[in-house]
């Protein structure tokens, strides 16, 4: 008997930026497998006697292997359970969501999907500022700060990254900000672009930093704002609050 698994996208820790769908396949789950920031408030809406098993990952902390992530997702369906993979943000950005569907495949279980408000959007909606305007930011990029080492991914296209009129988005970048500042500012990037710096969004924590990229890489780099929960948009639209 095989059961089915859905990757639910929590959003930032909200419960009430989860969609009514993610919501409502929280309350049917017979297990619910959830990252550290995907877990909280948004929990209380499994339904009693659901199986709750953290797996969550913290850089620099002790965490969940993937290849065991991928093994419970298996062995729990391989019973017949209704499994939810609850995810923070959206699971198919830097969720590593397509190893554990390649899992899923090759044990030929069926899932689904359903999207969510990925952090990035939740950071700009906060600080009252869009991710795009016509003619100074027509485009959006994210990228990932750390590669699978935890250093900055040496094949970045920096000429991209340093171009003023996109909005850039950096997850998982806190430590090697001030490495990547460095390289865009050597590309021609203003040290004087708008930054904007977001941690334990949707949290009572929760802290904004409206700067410059090369101070808060000087702040990142001597250590401030050190929650692992957090974002950094830079462009030119990153420090102005909406009109």
């Amino acid at each position: 008997m095989s059961g089915f698994v859905s990757f639910v996208s929590a959003g930032p820790g909200d419960p009430e930026l989860l969609t009514l769908k993610g919501a409502a396949r929280l309350r049917e789950a017979d297990v619910v497998l959830y990252d550290d920031l995907a877990s909280g408030a948004i929990l209380d809406l499994a339904r009693p006697g659901a199986n709750l098993v953290a797996v969550g990952k913290r850089a620099g902390r002790p965490s969940t292997k993937q290849h065991h992530v991928n093994r419970l997702l298996v062995d729990y369906a391989a019973t017949g359970a209704r499994v939810v993979r609850l995810k923070s943000g959206d699971a198919g950005i830097f969720g590593r969501l397509e190893e554990e569907l390649e899992t899923l495949r090759e044990a030929g279980i069926g899932y689904e999907i359903i999207p969510g408000v990925t952090t990035a959007c939740v950071a700009a909606a906060e600080a009252g500022i869009p991710l795009t305007r016509r003619h100074t930011a027509r485009r959006v990029q994210f990228i990932t700060g750390a590669d699978v080492t935890g250093d900055l991914p040496p094949n970045l296209n920096l000429a991209a990254l340093a171009d003023p009129e996109a909005t850039t988005v950096v997850y998982m970048g806190r430590r090697t900000f001030p490495t990547l500042v460095a390289k865009l500012i050597a590309h021609g990037l203003s040290p004087d672009t708008p930054a904007l710096f977001a941690e334990s969004l949707g949290r009572p924590d929760e802290q904004m930093i409206r700067t410059t990229i090369s101070e808060l890489a000087e702040q990142l780099g001597r250590g401030g704002a050190a929650s692992t929960a957090a974002v950094i948009l830079y462009g030119p639209l990153a420090a102005e609050p909406s009109s």
